[in-house]
C-alpha cells in the first residue's frame, strides 16, 4: 500500500489535546461537538438521525457500521442530527435487500463528517473516565490539519449544560400524523379509527414514537415545543404527550415548563413524557436535573419497574438525568437503571400522569416497553 493510501485523511481532536487520526468518510470538512457512545449493535441510522443527538459526535462501539446501508425508512427525521460519527472499521459495501444508499454517500449529502480506522475501544475507555468530552472531528482528502487549531476549537465549544436544542430540532408549525408502526406485509399503514386525540409536543420527536402513539389508537396533533398552554387546549385533547430532545432540560424548561405547570394546574388530562419530555415534566413537578458523567447511549440499557418488579432491556439516550433526591411528595419513582441506579420513570399519585426516561418506541426488547403506550391510552378511556 502507498504511503498516499496509509496517510490519515480524518482526525479527532479532544480538548485535553489528545489526537485520534483515521480515514474520512462521508462529508469534509469540520465540526465541533460533545462525544459520546453508543453501545447499540444495529439502528445506526436511526441513532444519526435521532433528534436527541443534536450537538453531538457519536462513537459506535460495535465495529460493524454501515453493512446494512441506508433507507429513508428508517430516518427517524428528515435528516441526520448528530453532528459525525466515529467507528473502528471503514464502511463495506451494503448487503442487504432494504438498502437503497451506501451509508457514506448518505452522509455526504446530508453534510455529516465521520471517521473510520479508530481504536474506538480506547476512545470509549476515556470517555467513561473522564466523561463527554469536547471535541473537533475534520475530514480532509488531503490530510492537512491544523492540529492546534483544532485543539482549540474543541476547547472552545461551549458544551451541553445550559443549551436549548430543543428549539433547533422542533418542527416549524403543526401537523397531524397518522402512520402507525411497520407491519408485514403492509409496511407503514394508516390509523383509520382513532379513538383519542393527542397533542405530541415536539422537542425533537422521533418519528417512531409518533407511530407508536398512532397504533394505541390516538390521533396526534403535533405542536412546536415553544406550544403554550393555550395553543394546547385549543386542539380538545384527550392526553398530552411530551416528546425525547437534545439539550438540557433546564434550558429547554425555562418555556416549556410553564406549559406543563399549566396542564397540571388547571387540567386532569393524561400526561405521558419520554426523554427530554420526562425530564422536564419533573422540573414542573418541582424536581431537578443533573449533568451525568458520560450518559446513557445504547439499545441494551436493563430497567426494572420498582412497581413490578419487571427488569426491561430498552434503548437510552440521554445526558442529564432526573435527581432522585428531588422528588416531591406525591411523585413516585417507578423505574430505575440497574447499570447505576439513575431514575429511569416516574408518575404522580392520584392522576394519570406518567413518563420515563428510556425510548420504548426503539424496540430493544423489542416489545418490553409498548406496554406504556397502552397504558396512556387507557388512562384516556378511563378519563
Amino acid at each position: 500500500m502507498s504511503a498516499a493510501q496509509t496517510k490519515p485523511t480524518a482526525c479527532l481532536a479532544l480538548a485535553d489535546g489528545t489526537i485520534f487520526y483515521g480515514h474520512g468518510f462521508g462529508a469534509t470538512g469540520q465540526t465541533t461537538a460533545e462525544l459520546c457512545f453508543n453501545t447499540a449493535m444495529t439502528g445506526y441510522q436511526e441513532i444519526m438521525t435521532d433528534p436527541s443527538y443534536a450537538g453531538q459526535i457519536v462513537t459506535f462501539t460495535f465495529p460493524h457500521i454501515g453493512n446494512t446501508g441506508v433507507t429513508p425508512e428508517d430516518d427517524e427525521t428528515g435528516d441526520p442530527v448528530a453532528a459525525g460519527m466515529v467507528v473502528k472499521w471503514m464502511p463495506t459495501q451494503s448487503s442487504n435487500w432494504r438498502a437503497a444508499q451506501e451509508l457514506s454517500d448518505w452522509l455526504r449529502a446530508r453534510g455529516r463528517i465521520a471517521i473510520g480506522g479508530v481504536d474506538t475501544r480506547r476512545l470509549t475507555r476515556a470517555i467513561r473516565q473522564q466523561g463527554a468530552p469536547h471535541v473537533a472531528l475534520a475530514h480532509d482528502p488531503e490530510g492537512n490539519f491544523d492540529l492546534e487549531a483544532l485543539v482549540a476549537a474543541a476547547r472552545g465549544f461551549s458544551g451541553l449544560e445550559g443549551l436549548d436544542l430543543a428549539k433547533d430540532v422542533t418542527c416549524a408549525q403543526s401537523y397531524q400524523w397518522n402512520e402507525m408502526r411497520w407491519a408485514w406485509p403492509e409496511g407503514y399503514a394508516p390509523q383509520t379509527a382513532p379513538k383519542h386525540k393527542v397533542v405530541a409536543v415536539d422537542y425533537g420527536a422521533k418519528r417512531n414514537i409518533l407511530r407508536c402513539l398512532a397504533s394505541a389508537g390516538c390521533d396526534v396533533t403535533v405542536l412546536p415545543a415553544s406550544a403554550t398552554y393555550d395553543d394546547v387546549m385549543a386542539h380538545n385533547p384527550d392526553g398530552v404527550f411530551l416528546s425525547n430532545g437534545p439539550g438540557d432540560p433546564a434550558a429547554t424548561g425555562a418555556y416549556a415548563v410553564p406549559m406543563i405547570r399549566d396542564l397540571l394546574d388547571k387540567t386532569q388530562l393524561p400526561i405521558f413524557g419520554i426523554c427530554l419530555g420526562h425530564q422536564m415534566l419533573a422540573l414542573a413537578l418541582g424536581a431537578k436535573t443533573i449533568k451525568m458523567n458520560h450518559g446513557h447511549h445504547g439499545a441494551n440499557h436493563p430497567v426494572k419497574d420498582k412497581e413490578t418488579g419487571k427488569v426491561e432491556i430498552t434503548s437510552m439516550n440521554h445526558g442529564f438525568a432526573v435527581d432522585t433526591q428531588t422528588l416531591p411528595e406525591g411523585v413516585t419513582e417507578t423505574h430505575v437503571s440497574l447499570f447505576d441506579g439513575s431514575n429511569c420513570g416516574i408518575r404522580v399519585a392520584d392522576r394519570p400522569v406518567f413518563s420515563v426516561q428510556h425510548h420504548p418506541e426503539a424496540s430493544p426488547g423489542p416489545q418490553d416497553s409498548f406496554y406504556l403506550f397502552e397504558r396512556f391510552a387507557k388512562s384516556m378511556d378511563a378519563a
